[in-house]
């Protein structure tokens, strides 16, 4: 089964040389950067052949021509499995082309390269995830959250999964610490690189009326309604519950919030009372 086919709203991933993303990989020196002009300045070492490898492996990979980057990939390993940040690049290529049993192999292969290296076991996390695995999802990003204590993209990772585990009070937490690194880590899309944001849910409802209420106890009054209301025509029946939740007390009078709740159904009780807390 394709890759895309198993996620219904499509993965995030930040590219390996972004400030949030980047991640040291000992003996690993990631791909220096194309000069602009063909000559080579005296204070940079020209690309060694495998450095050469990976970086045409970025380029496929941003051309989503995943097969042909898995191939450039392997060359840049140059038949040793130690390189930690070309074993993780392999790992989401497979992901991207569905095959989530190589990608799994290859993540466990850069954690054992590299055991400090947050990203392929945030990924390991993403594969058990589309497994249903929960349980073994949220401990593999709790783990990767104790490397990567600032990174936003782990932290919604750990929410989405604690939310599919029902656990929705951990969940909530969880979507709070992403926020707070970074209001619009549930906004990010495209790109390709070395860590994947899970964008799933087995309730997606129901997951965007817990995504509101941690906008509003941020007080983020616009993106509060904006999830209120993909909660709402999501077909959420307790939209209205906002109106006595506390979480929403800092937001709920604001006129974009009422003009939500205005058009939401009628509140019912059986409603609120499976309401989860």
């Amino acid at each position: 089964m394709k890759y895309a086919a198993l996620l219904a709203i499509p993965l995030a991933l930040a590219f390996a040389t972004s400030a949030q993303a980047q991640q040291s990989t000992p003996g690993a020196p990631p791909p220096a950067a194309v000069q602009a002009s063909s000559s080579t300045p005296a204070d940079t070492a020209p690309l060694t052949p495998l450095q050469s490898a990976e970086l045409r492996g970025d380029v496929l990979v941003a051309r989503k021509e995943f097969s042909a980057a898995i191939t450039a990939y392997e060359q840049a390993l140059g038949g040793a499995a130690t390189n930690a940040t070309v074993l993780n690049k392999i790992g989401v290529a497979y992901q991207q082309l569905g095959d989530l049993s190589r990608s799994g192999r290859y993540y466990k292969k850069a954690t054992k390269a590299d055991k400090n290296f947050a990203s392929p076991i945030n990924n390991l996390g993403t594969v058990e995830y589309e497994k249903k695995h929960y349980g073994k999802a949220i401990n593999l990003y709790r783990r990767a959250v104790v490397l990567k204590v600032d990174l936003s993209t782990i932290y919604s990772n750990l929410g989405y999964a604690y939310f599919a585990n029902k656990e929705y009070p951990e969940a909530t937490e969880s979507f709070g610490k992403a926020l707070a690194l970074d209001p619009t880590v549930f906004e990010h899309r495209g790109g390709f690189g070395s860590i994947i944001q899970q964008r799933s849910s087995p309730d997606q409802a129901l997951l965007h009326f817990y995504l509101a209420k941690s906008f509003a106890s941020a007080a983020d009054v616009e993106r509060t309604a904006h999830y209120l209301k993909l909660a709402r025509d999501e077909g959420y029946a307790n939209v209205r519950s906002a109106e006595t939740d506390p979480a929403f007390a800092k937001v709920i009078k604001d006129p974009r919030i009422q003009e939500v709740l205005q058009f939401a159904a009628p509140y019912v009780d059986d409603a609120k009372k499976s309401t989860p807390r």
